[in-house]
């Protein structure tokens, strides 16, 4: 948690951020995935200060609880001082105890992205789904919790100005605005308007152009004048580009493999022109010219 200190800005995780999307619709499948089609809505995690603290912790555990649908795991929230956000203690359950940092007794409309996080940890727990080092797995944590639809709550805690900064997770703002734009562009769904945060916003913009790249590169079609010619280029040379490579098949026949844009599962046709390539994983349909 980033409490009063520099924020780290840009993409150093989106390789991981990638990988974790891809594990997420291996592990889930397209079926499970669409059942997220809807993400938490605001009033449903709103906190105010009015609220009892424990019993609005409580409350908003449960909601994050039935969104992710674990019905039959329960969270007992309590407050203590610490480094971290917060933590939660994975078990075989079904009662689970999260800690969350006593910042948040005063802070308490950011208790929905803590709570959203520790969730996923559970979620993700259940599973069997994760990555070697701690690292690694809270970036997939973060992607999940995103990807699934309450990690706008993550990004709309990120806020900077002049004099202080908060920000909760591992991501960067413009990294959880990029997997919160590759969820828009799934879903038809729109975050945006719940920001309360403008600087979460401008994330948010940021990482929807970077997701928009992702369906502009060769050998898809949309990709631009530049991109083809270089694309023709590196074709002709058998080079690999920057996210494209080129290999000969048991025949002799030249394929390229590139990733899916919606799944980022690497995709294998034949260099022939134009081809219409469906994604077994997300079932995506992508025009390519090859």
């Amino acid at each position: 948690m980033a409490n009063d200190g520099p924020v780290e800005h840009g993409y150093p995780h989106l390789e991981q951020v990638r990988a974790s999307i891809t594990a997420l619709w291996k592990r889930l499948s397209y079926d499970t995935v669409q059942t997220f089609a809807t993400s938490v809505a605001p009033v449903d995690v709103a906190f105010c200060d009015t609220d009892d603290l424990y019993l609005g912790a409580q409350r908003v555990a449960r909601e994050l609880v039935r969104h992710y649908r674990l019905p039959d795991a329960r969270l007992v929230v309590s407050f203590r001082e610490m480094t971290h956000a917060a933590n939660v203690e994975l078990t075989a359950g079904p009662e689970y105890f999260v800690e969350l940092n006593d910042r948040f007794r005063t802070h308490r409309r950011d208790i929905g992205a803590a709570l959203a996080h520790e969730v996923m940890h559970v979620y993700l727990h259940r599973l069997g789904l994760s990555f070697p080092g701690v690292r690694e797995n809270e970036i997939l944590t973060d992607t999940a919790t995103t990807y699934l639809g309450a990690g706008w709550l993550l990004l709309d805690a990120y806020r900077e100005d002049s004099a202080s900064s908060q920000k909760l997770g591992y991501l960067t703002p413009e990294e959880f605005g990029y997997v919160l734009a590759k969820r828009a562009l799934v879903f038809g769904e729109d975050p945006s308007v719940w920001f309360t945060s403008p600087q979460a916003y401008t994330a948010y913009v940021k990482g929807m152009a970077r997701a928009r790249e992702d369906e502009q590169q060769p050998p898809l079609t949309a990709a631009g004048w530049a991109g083809r010619r270089r694309y023709a280029r590196d074709r002709r040379q058998r080079m690999a580009g920057t996210r494209y490579s080129f290999a000969s098949d048991g025949g002799g026949a030249l394929r390229v493999s590139f990733p899916c844009p919606t799944c980022q599962q690497r995709i294998r046709v034949p260099v022939r022109g134009r081809v219409r390539a469906r994604c077994a994983l997300c079932r995506t349909v992508l025009e390519c010219d090859t």
